[in-house]
């Protein structure tokens, strides 16, 4: 992981007149009583502590609590360099923390570097199924595959731009994003490292029938494709995904409206080109199967296999322990459940992530189990950091590739 770095800088005037104010009592609300007795009556050591602490309790993430300052122990190493202690209760217990403390003038200036902030995803065996993209050095954009993603409606702006950085961080070297005339400035602002192309629209912010050719174009040499999320469910869009789809030349993620408008063609599905991946969640999937939602949620892995098998798809069945199923009877099951991921756009990062996977050569079912993988292990990770409430789908985007390079290098 990174190491994270908090500095303060604190006058040392400042302690000198909250000591003359308070005496004793002030400085034992900072100090533990062998700091004290080290310090002896130096305002200058009492000022580098306190800055020290501070630059300590900068260091951490937001949500992660930080300790008090008289759980925070600092005193010389036998080589001068300073030491630091915490208390065992504390959101630091059994972490590294280093800090340099300097004094300039009328300020102590300290520097806290915390290697490890939160202890990593618990390590797990990877599934069978998962691999990760080759990455040779020579490669170049082309090397690792075109993504493109058809996505993105008025007011479902964000869905669009989390599915197109979900497969621009999975390590595709281009992505293009095709969304609706009306709403193509903001994608075009937000998304810098992705191509965004206008289609024509229906309506303001709808792609239907009339983007026809234009996704079509969009899809050409194209190396794998994402369809849905955030895209609407006008019947225009279901015209037009059941004609272009079985059209496109490239293997292919479903999700969220994809899914929504095709459960109103159900015989259409079995007839739709095998190297596509659905990713619905348990009320999506139930649209799609006809079944109660407690009826696919009784027998997740049951029913995800049975209909993998039926619609000659793989199925991805998201929720806490997301299921993969493959049209062959293969299946794993994921252990990652964590409530971080419960918020809002992760589901399109995961979307955009399996196709970017895809467009660098994995297999429809490879894709699959490394992508929700990758999605659960950031989960994890973002729970021991943030908590598990409050984290952004946004924030999984930058944790994906760190992931991928330690699992690269085995020191996941």
């Amino acid at each position: 992981m990174i190491p994270r770095v908090g500095v303060d800088v604190t006058a040392i005037e400042r302690i000198e007149k909250a000591f003359a104010r308070h005496k004793t009592r002030f400085l034992r609300k900072f100090l533990t009583e062998r700091e004290i007795e080290y310090c002896g009556g130096s305002a200058e050591s009492w000022a580098g502590r306190w800055a020290a602490k501070e630059a300590i309790g900068k260091a951490l993430p937001s949500g992660v609590a930080r300790p008090r300052m008289v759980d925070v122990e600092i005193l010389p190493r036998p080589d001068g360099r300073p030491h630091v202690w915490v208390g065992q209760k504390t959101s630091l217990a059994g972490r590294t923390v280093d800090v340099s403390i300097a004094h300039d003038g009328h300020f102590a200036i300290a520097v806290a570097v915390i290697p490890d902030t939160g202890p990593r995803p618990r390590p797990a065996a990877l599934p069978p199924g998962f691999r990760l993209p080759e990455r040779p050095r020579d490669g170049h954009k082309g090397t690792f595959g075109t993504a493109v993603a058809l996505a993105g409606s008025q007011g479902f702006t964000g869905a669009a731009y989390l599915t197109s950085m979900g497969a621009a961080r999975s390590g595709a070297g281009l992505v293009r994003l095709l969304v609706g005339q009306s709403i193509y400035p903001i994608l075009a602002e937000k998304c810098t490292e992705v191509m965004v192309t206008p289609l024509p629209e229906v309506a303001p912010g709808v792609v239907g029938h009339v983007s026809a050719s234009g996704v079509l174009r969009g899809f050409s040499g194209a190396d794998a494709g994402v369809i849905g999320p955030g895209l609407g469910r006008d019947a225009s869009t279901r015209r037009l995904l059941e004609d272009v789809i079985p059209r496109i030349q490239a293997p292919l993620v479903l999700d969220a409206d994809a899914l929504n408008l095709l459960a109103e063609q159900r015989p259409l599905l079995p007839r739709l080109p095998q190297e596509i991946v659905l990713t619905p969640h348990p009320a999506e999937f139930g649209r799609l199967s006809g079944l109660e939602v407690s009826a696919v949620q009784s027998d997740r892995e049951g029913v995800a296999r049975r209909f993998a098998a039926a619609w000659k798809k793989v199925v991805v069945l998201k929720g806490a322990r997301t299921v993969v199923a493959a049209a062959d009877g293969r299946s794993c099951v994921n252990d990652a459940a964590t409530a971080a991921l419960a918020s809002g756009g992760t589901g399109d990062v995961l979307a955009g992530l399996i196709a970017g996977l895809l467009a660098q050569g994995l297999t429809a079912y490879e894709a699959a189990v490394t992508g929700v993988h990758l999605h659960g292990l950031a989960g994890l990770q973002l729970e021991a950091e943030v908590g598990s409430a409050g984290v952004l789908a946004s924030e999984i985007l930058p944790v994906i590739p760190r992931l991928m390079e330690r699992l690269r290098t085995g020191s996941a």
